[in-house]
């Protein structure tokens, strides 16, 4: 498999070692020096394109690679708004597209098991609440993680109509906790709160390379594929 990166943070090196260690090439690596040789990237030298890159810059970037039929797998945040265009694009350009907010296989086994759990919550009388925690570095807040299982609760559980992220006495919002703490990868926790007892499931990733194994994994997926795929496909959820 011939991969183009698009991102060389943290993330991208590591997606890049994961690559290597499995066999694979790497066809381009386009980073914030060379933005311009994203062109560069076409069928003929490129299977399948990562992309994981800052908010500014991810919707260019997918857009250019799909216009040229370069499948993509994405991981960038902050761009969610346009996700409608990008899926739009996809299909004129008859190529493939796959986007999670987070690739950790482990993760996206939580957000089943959080949904599964509202479910089962409901008219229980437990009141609900959202803790993530996440390395400096990482300057948005809530994750799209803990978004993600934002709103898998809410879609399940008729006790909250929205979330916030800040601490809330309104019954009906689900309270969002966000903190940034040195050196550490990702924590999700999700509680449910009564007067007699408190049940709590924990996502807690001990470092980068849970989240760049599904990456590659979802890249290896996307090889020949054509149309909108998501973890829930990979999975078979």
């Amino acid at each position: 498999m011939k991969v183009g990166l698009v991102g060389y943070g943290k993330m991208g090196q590591a997606i890049e070692k994961i690559l290597l260690d499995s066999g694979h090439t790497i066809s381009k690596i386009v980073n914030i020096d060379n933005t311009e040789e994203i062109g560069e990237i076409t069928p003929e030298n490129t299977d399948v394109v990562i992309e994981f890159t800052a908010p500014e810059s991810a919707l260019d970037n997918i857009k250019s690679c799909l216009t040229n039929k370069v499948p993509v797998v994405s991981g960038s945040t902050g761009w969610l708004e346009h996700y409608s265009e990008v899926v739009d694009l996809c299909n004129q350009q008859g190529t493939g597209f796959f986007y999670a907010s987070n690739y950790s296989l482990g993760v996206n086994i939580f957000f089943k098991l959080n949904e599964q759990l509202a479910k089962m919550m409901n008219g229980l009388g437990y009141d609900s609440s959202m803790l993530e925690i996440h390395h400096t570095q990482k300057l948005d807040a809530p994750s799209g993680t803990a978004i993600t299982l934002a709103e898998g609760l809410i879609a399940n559980n008729e006790a909250k109509s929205n979330w916030v992220n800040k601490p809330s006495d309104n019954p009906k919002e689900l309270e969002i906790i966000s903190e940034r703490v040195d050196s550490v990868p990702g924590t999700h926790d999700v509680t449910y709160s009564s007067e007699v007892d408190t049940i709590k499931i924990s996502h807690v990733a001990h470092s980068r390379e849970g989240f760049a194994q599904g990456a590659v994994r979802a890249a290896e997926f996307m090889v020949g594929k054509v149309g909108v795929y998501s973890m829930d496909d990979l999975l078979n959820f």
